[in-house]
Formats: structure tokens, C-alpha cells, sequence
């Protein structure tokens, strides 16, 4: 059922350079460069970034040659990681591989053939979630936190506030009442910087260039709690500081705490893995049920069995919102939307080199071409089908 009463959310996002972010970019940009020249590419990459030290490992089988030293360094270099004195630069860093193929046993159970439909890449479960909290059919906390990441990105790419680094961090609670979110009840920001600027100039920068731009002003009261670089300092940062891996940040990734998670990440992974290829599914019929208004809020669950084409389980939970019995909604996702990995992947047209941008600011209620997942195009048969 929904929460009833006054009640607090919160969500956080990370930008482009926060180490776990670097390897999520580094591993999906891997994958893109690969299915860019074979499409049926088995990836499975992941990274590991400190001090220094690149690191990438994980399983690959591929028509298609991928040069990691290049597209591991110019992805380190786009981020904004171009200085030495950064602690971390694409010139100087150490990029060590440890790619082998893919498992021949893993191989029988996800390539089709013809005897034999594709299976799922692994066994797993996976969510999809939707609801009417802002235009993008997602929950408020997690986007104005990845807007608020994505602006602090913006301003130290165009030098607005050019004693930015690329390393930071977003956070975002939201004051409830009931289901409908009526105020922002704090804004946290950590932005690192240089050594010189004043943190009260930096502080100012920040509310008045990044948050005031951001949260609507409706959102914002005498009462909302702004925290920005609370410790004072925030020069050493990125790999400098902290150790990042690939996967790191699923809850950023997906709906920010809201709903559940399967678990399995996204980034490095082909669209074999149901991991990534159900999630998106999950989210596009999420969508497009809450789109065509039989529900205001849903959350999806399949599961998968590795080799295994078609899903073990689906499960759906309007939270009461619904307005046909949720059997029914089970019955139209299963007429309107192929659950198979096949199925998925060429209703989404998942083999192109598109994994890049998903790495940073969320995977879900984005609006650029390459999201398919959020398209809202089935929403006025599902309506039809519901008898609404």
C-alpha cells in the first residue's frame, strides 16, 4: 500500500568523476567500442580504479578488437581527469588488462542455435518502477539529484565555476505528504575544487549557479537545510582518494532507494545479461502501464533461469493504485511485451554502442533518443487492452 502522512525520502547521484562512476564509464565504453564492430559481442567487463591504477578484468568473446589502453585513457581524459596534479591523469595512469574469453559453458546456454532459443545469460531477478512524482514517470528524490550532479558537471565543463574538479556528490531529501512530495527538506552537495578558492565564495557559487537553478522554487523554503562541502575541504578527490569499482552505485543507477533491486548491475554487461536487458524491460513496461493510467504507481519483478529463454516468475505491485486487478496487468505485460532476452533486446534495439551515457546520472527517466527503455509507445494499446 502507499505511505500515508508526513514522511521524509532521500536519494543521491554522483558525477562522472567520482571513481565508481570512472569505472562504470570505462567498462561501458569498452562494451560500446566492441558491439560497435560486432553486435553479437559477449562482454562482461569490469574495473577497478586507485591511485594511479587502472584495472580491468572480466570475460569477453568478440569478432571485433577492442584497443583497452586507448579507449580506457580517452575516457579518463573526457571525464576531466587531464592533470597531474588532479592525483589522477589519462597520461600518467597504469592500465592493466586481465580479459579472458568467455566461459564455453556459460556460451551454450545464451547463443541461440538452431534447435535451441537464446537463453538468459545468467540466473537473476530484476526490477522495473514507475509512478507520477515528476514527467519522467520517476520518483522526485533521485532525479533532482541527478540533475543537481549533472549541473555541478555542466558549470566546470563550461569553466562557469572553473575551480571545479571532476569528483562529487548529490543528495536530496523530500518532505511527504502521503504520495505527493510538497517540499524539499535538504540539499547536499560535495563539489571538489582547488586548493585556492574560498569556501564561501564556493558555497555562494554553488546555491546560487547549481540548487537555485535546479529545485524548483516552489520546492524551497525558509526551513530547507543547505549543506555543501560541510567538511571544509574537498581538493583530494577521484581515484586519489577513493578505490572505485564497476557496479558500486546501483541504487544511483536505478530508482535511488525507492522499490527494490535485483541486485546485478548494468554497466559492462552485453544485452545477453538479463541483468541489464531485463531492467530496461522492467522500466519500459513500468512506464507504460503508469503512461496509460492503469496504474499510478507499479513495480515489476521478473526472474530468470541462465539458458533459459522465457522468465520463471513475474510478479507486479501497484501499491493500491491500481485500477484493474493486477492479474490482469500481469496478463496484458505478457500479451503486449516479449519477456524473452531475444524478445527484449530487438524490442529496444539494445546492439548498438549506447551503454556510454547510461554510466553517469541514472540509467531511468532519461529523455535522450538512445534510452528505448523510455519510450512511452505501447501506453495507448495497454488503455485500449484494460478497457479504460
Amino acid at each position: 500500500m502507499s505511505k500515508k502522512g508526513i514522511h521524509l525520502f532521500t536519494s543521491e547521484s554522483v558525477t562522472e568523476g567520482h571513481p565508481d562512476k570512472i569505472c562504470d564509464q570505462i567498462s561501458d565504453s569498452i562494451l560500446d567500442d566492441l558491439i560497435a564492430q560486432d553486435p553479437k559481442s559477449r562482454v562482461a567487463c569490469e574495473t577497478l580504479v586507485t591511485t594511479g591504477l587502472v584495472l580491468i578484468a572480466g570475460e569477453i568473446r568478440s569478432e571485433g578488437y577492442c584497443e583497452f589502453q586507448k579507449v580506457v585513457r580517452e575516457r579518463i581524459k573526457e571525464i576531466g581527469y587531464i592533470r597531474a596534479k588532479y592525483g589522477f591523469d589519462y597520461e600518467t595512469c597504469s592500465v592493466v588488462s586481465s580479459i579472458h574469453e568467455q566461459a564455453s559453458d556459460i556460451a551454450r546456454g545464451v547463443d541461440e542455435t538452431e534447435d535451441r532459443e537464446q537463453g538468459a545469460g545468467d540466473q537473476g531477478l530484476m526490477f522495473g518502477f514507475a509512478c507520477r512524482e515528476t514527467e519522467e514517470l520517476m520518483q522526485m528524490p533521485i532525479m533532482l539529484a541527478h540533475k543537481l550532479v549533472r549541473k555541478l558537471s555542466q558549470v566546470r565543463r563550461e569553466r562557469i565555476l572553473d575551480y571545479l574538479r571532476p569528483d562529487g556528490k548529490s543528495q536530496v531529501t523530500v518532505e511527504y505528504d502521503g504520495d505527493k512530495p510538497y517540499r524539499v527538506a535538504a540539499v547536499v552537495i560535495a563539489a571538489q575544487h582547488n586548493p585556492k578558492v574560498n569556501m564561501y565564495d564556493l558555497k555562494e557559487d554553488i546555491k546560487k549557479v547549481v540548487i537555485k537553478e535546479i529545485i524548483p522554487p516552489e520546492m524551497l523554503d525558509e526551513n530547507t537545510s543547505i549543506f555543501i562541502n560541510e567538511t571544509g575541504r574537498f581538493v583530494q578527490g577521484g581515484p586519489w582518494a577513493d578505490t572505485g569499482i564497476t557496479g558500486r552505485k546501483i541504487i544511483v543507477d536505478t530508482y535511488g532507494g525507492v522499490g527494490s533491486h535485483g541486485g546485478g548491475c548494468f554497466s559492462g554487461k552485453d544485452p545477453s545479461k538479463v541483468d541489464r536487458s531485463g531492467s530496461y524491460v522492467a522500466r519500459y513496461i513500468a512506464k507504460n502501464i503508469v503512461a496509460a493510467d492503469i496504474a499510478d504507481k507499479l513495480e515489476v519483478q521478473m526472474a530468470y533461469a541462465i539458458g533459459v529463454a522465457n522468465p520463471v516468475s513475474l510478479m507486479v505491485d501497484s501499491y493500491g493504485t491500481a485500477k484493474i486487478p493486477e492479474d490482469k496487468i500481469k496478463e496484458l505485460i505478457r500479451a503486449h511485451f516479449d519477456l524473452t532476452p531475444k524478445g527484449m533486446i530487438r524490442s529496444l534495439d539494445l546492439l548498438r554502442p549506447i551503454y556510454k551515457k547510461t554510466a553517469c546520472y541514472g540509467h531511468f527517466g532519461r529523455t535522450e533518443k538512445e534510452f528505448t527503455w523510455e519510450r512511452i509507445d505501447k501506453a495507448e494499446a495497454l488503455k485500449s487492452d484494460a478497457g479504460l
